[in-house]
Protein backbone atom coordinates (compact mmCIF):
# COMPACT_ATOMS: atom_id res chain seq x y z
CA UNK A 1 0.00 0.00 0.00
CA UNK A 2 1.43 3.53 -1.07
CA UNK A 3 0.59 5.95 1.50
CA UNK A 4 -0.14 9.33 -0.15
CA UNK A 5 -0.62 13.08 0.48
CA UNK A 6 -2.56 15.73 -1.76
CA UNK A 7 -1.47 19.46 -1.74
CA UNK A 8 -2.99 21.58 -3.58
CA UNK A 9 -4.57 25.43 -2.74
CA UNK A 10 -7.74 24.60 -4.81
CA UNK A 11 -10.98 22.65 -2.93
CA UNK A 12 -12.09 21.01 -6.56
CA UNK A 13 -8.26 19.29 -7.07
CA UNK A 14 -8.35 18.40 -3.89
CA UNK A 15 -11.68 16.95 -3.86
CA UNK A 16 -10.93 15.20 -7.69
CA UNK A 17 -7.89 13.29 -6.94
CA UNK A 18 -9.04 12.39 -3.61
CA UNK A 19 -11.74 10.36 -5.79
CA UNK A 20 -9.31 9.11 -7.88
CA UNK A 21 -7.19 7.75 -4.87
CA UNK A 22 -9.74 6.16 -3.69
CA UNK A 23 -10.69 4.28 -7.03
CA UNK A 24 -6.72 2.77 -6.70
CA UNK A 25 -7.25 -0.14 -3.99
CA UNK A 26 -2.91 0.36 -3.81
CA UNK A 27 -2.83 4.19 -2.61
CA UNK A 28 -4.15 5.14 0.85
CA UNK A 29 -5.13 8.71 1.36
CA UNK A 30 -2.76 9.58 4.52
CA UNK A 31 -4.20 13.66 4.73
CA UNK A 32 -4.72 16.61 2.03
CA UNK A 33 -2.88 19.98 2.55
CA UNK A 34 -3.52 23.24 1.01
CA UNK A 35 0.02 24.66 0.83
CA UNK A 36 3.62 23.21 1.32
CA UNK A 37 3.94 24.68 4.32
CA UNK A 38 1.45 22.21 5.75
CA UNK A 39 2.92 19.50 4.09
CA UNK A 40 6.00 20.42 5.27
CA UNK A 41 4.80 20.08 9.11
CA UNK A 42 2.55 16.72 8.08
CA UNK A 43 5.80 15.25 7.20
CA UNK A 44 7.48 15.81 10.48
CA UNK A 45 4.82 13.42 11.72
CA UNK A 46 3.65 10.95 9.55
CA UNK A 47 5.21 8.51 6.55
CA UNK A 48 4.10 9.30 3.48
CA UNK A 49 5.49 7.53 0.28
CA UNK A 50 3.79 9.78 -2.20
CA UNK A 51 2.99 13.00 -2.87
CA UNK A 52 0.66 14.74 -5.64
CA UNK A 53 2.00 18.48 -5.24
CA UNK A 54 0.63 21.45 -7.31
CA UNK A 55 3.37 24.01 -8.38
CA UNK A 56 0.80 27.13 -8.04
CA UNK A 57 0.52 27.89 -4.39
CA UNK A 58 0.52 30.78 -1.91
CA UNK A 59 3.34 31.34 0.17
CA UNK A 60 5.53 28.82 -1.46
CA UNK A 61 5.34 26.84 -4.71
CA UNK A 62 5.50 23.22 -5.03
CA UNK A 63 9.05 23.68 -6.84
CA UNK A 64 10.03 26.10 -4.16
CA UNK A 65 9.31 22.90 -1.98
CA UNK A 66 11.47 20.62 -3.78
CA UNK A 67 14.56 22.95 -3.96
CA UNK A 68 14.79 23.01 -0.35
CA UNK A 69 13.52 18.96 0.95
CA UNK A 70 16.22 17.01 1.28
CA UNK A 71 15.54 13.11 0.06
CA UNK A 72 11.41 13.94 -0.45
CA UNK A 73 8.89 11.03 -0.87
CA UNK A 74 8.01 9.88 -4.58
CA UNK A 75 6.26 13.06 -5.94
CA UNK A 76 3.63 13.18 -9.43
CA UNK A 77 3.17 16.70 -10.20
CA UNK A 78 -0.36 18.41 -10.75
CA UNK A 79 -0.45 21.56 -12.96
CA UNK A 80 -2.23 23.28 -15.02
CA UNK A 81 0.76 24.95 -16.51
CA UNK A 82 3.22 22.45 -19.09
CA UNK A 83 6.18 24.98 -19.05
CA UNK A 84 7.28 23.79 -15.81
CA UNK A 85 7.78 20.04 -16.88
CA UNK A 86 11.55 20.33 -17.33
CA UNK A 87 12.26 21.81 -14.45
CA UNK A 88 9.88 19.44 -12.19
CA UNK A 89 12.39 16.32 -14.11
CA UNK A 90 15.26 17.34 -13.23
CA UNK A 91 14.46 17.85 -9.46
CA UNK A 92 13.69 14.22 -9.92
CA UNK A 93 9.70 13.85 -9.79
CA UNK A 94 7.86 10.89 -10.97
CA UNK A 95 5.55 12.50 -13.42
CA UNK A 96 3.69 15.07 -14.43
CA UNK A 97 0.34 15.33 -14.17
CA UNK A 98 -1.50 18.27 -16.69
CA UNK A 99 -4.89 19.64 -15.34
CA UNK A 100 -7.66 18.74 -16.37
CA UNK A 101 -6.52 15.45 -15.39
CA UNK A 102 -7.92 12.10 -16.20
CA UNK A 103 -8.59 9.02 -14.71
CA UNK A 104 -6.72 7.25 -17.30
CA UNK A 105 -3.79 9.01 -16.98
CA UNK A 106 -3.68 9.22 -13.30
CA UNK A 107 -3.90 5.28 -13.41
CA UNK A 108 -0.42 5.26 -15.89
CA UNK A 109 1.01 7.67 -13.06
CA UNK A 110 -0.42 5.76 -9.64
CA UNK A 111 1.28 2.48 -11.45
CA UNK A 112 4.22 4.18 -11.76
CA UNK A 113 4.44 4.93 -8.35
CA UNK A 114 3.77 1.77 -7.16
CA UNK A 115 6.47 -0.17 -9.87
CA UNK A 116 9.41 2.51 -8.48
CA UNK A 117 8.31 1.63 -4.78
CA UNK A 118 8.73 -1.72 -5.77
CA UNK A 119 11.90 -1.46 -7.37
CA UNK A 120 12.71 0.35 -4.03
CA UNK A 121 11.82 -2.12 -1.66
CA UNK A 122 13.61 -4.86 -3.70
CA UNK A 123 16.77 -3.07 -3.52
CA UNK A 124 16.37 -2.23 -0.20
CA UNK A 125 16.68 -6.39 0.81
CA UNK A 126 20.01 -6.50 -0.73
CA UNK A 127 19.42 -8.49 -3.78
CA UNK A 128 21.30 -7.63 -6.44
CA UNK A 129 19.13 -8.53 -9.23
CA UNK A 130 16.77 -5.40 -10.33
CA UNK A 131 13.02 -6.91 -10.85
CA UNK A 132 12.82 -5.69 -14.54
CA UNK A 133 15.56 -8.25 -15.68
CA UNK A 134 13.52 -11.38 -14.23
CA UNK A 135 12.08 -11.40 -17.94
CA UNK A 136 13.77 -9.78 -21.19
CA UNK A 137 11.52 -7.81 -21.70
CA UNK A 138 9.39 -4.87 -20.88
CA UNK A 139 6.26 -3.25 -21.81
CA UNK A 140 5.41 0.72 -22.54
CA UNK A 141 2.15 2.49 -22.96
CA UNK A 142 2.41 4.18 -26.36
CA UNK A 143 -1.08 6.62 -26.50
CA UNK A 144 -3.56 3.69 -26.27
CA UNK A 145 -1.60 1.00 -26.65
CA UNK A 146 1.07 -1.30 -24.54
CA UNK A 147 3.71 -2.67 -26.79
CA UNK A 148 6.38 -5.08 -25.75
CA UNK A 149 9.87 -4.40 -26.21
CA UNK A 150 13.13 -7.26 -25.78
CA UNK A 151 15.58 -5.58 -23.68
CA UNK A 152 18.10 -7.27 -26.54
CA UNK A 153 16.31 -4.91 -29.42
CA UNK A 154 16.89 -1.80 -27.94
CA UNK A 155 19.79 0.17 -29.18
CA UNK A 156 19.52 3.75 -26.98
CA UNK A 157 16.95 5.89 -25.24
CA UNK A 158 16.66 9.70 -25.34
CA UNK A 159 15.10 11.68 -23.24
CA UNK A 160 12.59 14.34 -24.36
CA UNK A 161 11.59 16.46 -21.57
CA UNK A 162 8.87 14.48 -20.20
CA UNK A 163 8.71 11.35 -23.08
CA UNK A 164 11.67 9.21 -23.86
CA UNK A 165 12.34 7.37 -26.96
CA UNK A 166 12.88 4.48 -27.20
CA UNK A 167 15.13 3.50 -30.21
CA UNK A 168 15.13 -0.39 -31.15
CA UNK A 169 16.21 -2.59 -34.34
CA UNK A 170 12.77 -2.27 -35.54
CA UNK A 171 12.08 1.35 -34.72
CA UNK A 172 11.05 4.12 -32.81
CA UNK A 173 8.46 4.16 -29.31
CA UNK A 174 7.63 6.94 -27.66
CA UNK A 175 6.26 6.72 -24.32
CA UNK A 176 5.56 8.98 -20.98
CA UNK A 177 8.48 8.74 -18.43
CA UNK A 178 11.26 10.05 -17.84
CA UNK A 179 15.22 8.84 -18.41
CA UNK A 180 15.57 8.33 -14.87
CA UNK A 181 12.93 5.77 -13.90
CA UNK A 182 13.90 3.73 -16.95
CA UNK A 183 17.49 3.82 -15.98
CA UNK A 184 16.73 2.08 -12.56
CA UNK A 185 14.78 -0.80 -14.31
CA UNK A 186 17.63 -1.37 -17.29
CA UNK A 187 20.68 -3.61 -16.14
CA UNK A 188 23.17 -1.46 -15.40
CA UNK A 189 25.64 -4.40 -16.84
CA UNK A 190 24.15 -4.20 -20.11
CA UNK A 191 23.03 -0.47 -20.62
CA UNK A 192 25.11 2.77 -19.76
CA UNK A 193 23.89 6.25 -19.38
CA UNK A 194 26.23 8.54 -21.61
CA UNK A 195 24.45 11.52 -21.16
CA UNK A 196 21.91 13.64 -19.51
CA UNK A 197 19.48 12.78 -22.42
CA UNK A 198 20.58 9.56 -23.63
CA UNK A 199 20.89 6.23 -22.38
CA UNK A 200 22.97 3.44 -24.46
CA UNK A 201 22.63 -0.58 -25.06
CA UNK A 202 26.65 -1.40 -24.50
CA UNK A 203 26.60 -3.84 -26.54
CA UNK A 204 25.13 -2.38 -29.42
CA UNK A 205 27.96 0.41 -29.46
CA UNK A 206 29.92 0.06 -32.60
CA UNK A 207 32.17 2.62 -32.13
CA UNK A 208 33.34 5.95 -30.08
CA UNK A 209 34.89 9.08 -31.72
CA UNK A 210 35.15 12.43 -29.60
CA UNK A 211 32.10 12.86 -27.83
CA UNK A 212 30.12 10.70 -30.23
CA UNK A 213 28.93 7.10 -29.82
CA UNK A 214 28.18 5.25 -33.18
CA UNK A 215 25.29 2.65 -33.05
CA UNK A 216 24.50 1.62 -36.67
CA UNK A 217 23.62 4.99 -38.30
CA UNK A 218 22.58 6.75 -34.72
CA UNK A 219 25.11 9.32 -33.30
CA UNK A 220 24.72 9.58 -29.82
CA UNK A 221 26.52 12.32 -27.81
CA UNK A 222 28.75 11.57 -25.32
CA UNK A 223 29.17 14.24 -22.45
CA UNK A 224 32.02 14.85 -21.05
CA UNK A 225 30.99 13.80 -17.24
CA UNK A 226 30.33 10.33 -18.50
CA UNK A 227 32.78 9.76 -21.15
CA UNK A 228 36.23 8.39 -18.70
CA UNK A 229 33.54 6.19 -17.23
CA UNK A 230 32.21 4.28 -20.79
CA UNK A 231 35.00 4.41 -21.88
CA UNK A 232 36.64 2.74 -18.96
CA UNK A 233 33.43 0.10 -19.31
CA UNK A 234 32.71 -0.13 -23.16
CA UNK A 235 36.43 -0.22 -24.30
CA UNK A 236 39.62 -0.53 -21.84
CA UNK A 237 37.75 -4.13 -20.34
CA UNK A 238 37.74 -5.47 -23.79
CA UNK A 239 40.42 -3.16 -25.59
CA UNK A 240 43.59 -6.11 -26.70
CA UNK A 241 46.21 -3.25 -28.11
CA UNK A 242 46.77 -1.43 -24.34
CA UNK A 243 49.62 0.55 -25.72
Amino acid sequence: MINCVIVDDEPLARAGLTDFVQDVDFLELNDTCENPLQLIKLLETRHVDLIFLDIQMPKMSGLDFLRITKKPPMVILTTAYPNFALEGFQLNVLDYLLKPITFDRFLMSATKARDYQRFLNFSADGKKERPAQVEDYFFIRCGNKYEKIFFDDVLYLESMQNYVNIITIKGKYTTLTNLKLLELNFNGNLFMRVHKSYMVSLRRIESIEGNEIFIQSFRIPLSRSYRDHVLAVAVNNKLIDKR
